[in-house]
């Protein structure tokens, strides 16, 4: 796989990466006064991406590589995700996965990652596997081959499978091909974290055939054979070390960079597929 392997500067926007960003942002409004020009959304999304990589703060950008200032940078990551713009990317990107028929929806597998929050903040809890300090819980669901269809964030403290149905309507509908858009697998694969009859009825309902492991078996139930591709996503995703401690206070500034990640990891794919 070429998709964990790291580039020299994986903060510069390719040619490609950007005419696929570039009609999906926002156009700015008229300047109102007099001051220094504006920094090019090109520059600011590299800044973005730099502060994403690397983990630096925002204060601390360097202004030596031209991305603008951290502020400048910080306030472009929070109007476009108030946007949309990370969502319709990621729509934009399994679409051109779907055109290929490189997604593969005979199964799901869903999981979740613990990560520390500096700050306490609205979707941060006291975490159970860290001393009851605060915390964050990435989820995380991708098709059979570890693309990342949804992801979302919850505070450390809530039940992985109170996330299941949530995570699963996060789904986009994904067109491509003939036919309606697609945005149900056909099954769904989780560790027994997710061990309930009362969300197997459900997904059975919604035409999803529930693999979940049952608590109280043993271990070495086979499903992690199937199971692995989203634990590598999320490796993939904690690869980033904006992700790896949660920094930010604002929900939806943490929420945009597990969005951007998520697109950055399926425009991989969609290079190494497509």
């Amino acid at each position: 796989m070429t998709v964990g392997k790291r580039q020299s500067r994986p903060w510069i926007v390719s040619d490609e990466l950007w005419a696929l960003v570039e009609p999906l942002l926002p156009k700015p409004g008229p300047k109102l006064v007099e001051g220094r020009p504006r920094v090019p959304d090109r520059q600011a999304l590299c800044g973005i991406l730099f502060v994403l990589h690397t983990g630096i703060q925002w204060e601390y950008l360097p202004q030596e590589l031209g991305f603008g200032s951290g502020m400048t940078c910080w306030r472009r990551l929070a109007a476009w995700n108030e946007a949309g713009v990370w969502d319709r990317l990621h729509v934009l990107l399994l679409k051109k996965l779907r055109s290929a028929k490189k997604l593969d929806w005979s199964r799901a597998v869903i999981d979740s990652s613990h990560v520390r929050a500096a700050r306490k903040g609205p979707k941060s809890g006291p975490s159970p596997v860290d001393r009851a300090r605060p915390g964050s819980k990435h989820h995380v669901v991708t098709d059979a081959q570890g693309i990342p269809l949804a992801v979302s964030l919850t505070g450390g403290n809530r039940n992985d499978v109170t996330q299941l149905l949530p995570l699963l309507d996060k789904i986009p509908a994904v067109a491509g091909v003939v036919g309606r858009p697609r945005h149900r697998p056909d099954a769904l694969f989780a560790d027994r974290g997710y061990d309930h009859d009362k969300y197997r009825r459900l997904l059975w309902r919604r035409g999803i055939r529930p693999v979940i492991a049952r608590r109280g078996q043993p271990h070495g139930s086979g499903l992690g054979i199937f199971r692995y591709v989203v634990e590598r996503t999320i490796s993939w995703l904690h690869g980033f070390r904006r992700l790896r401690i949660r920094w930010e206070r604002r929900d939806d500034i943490h929420e945009a960079f597990l969005a951007l990640a998520t697109c950055l990891i399926t425009y991989r794919h969609v290079q190494r597929l497509c």
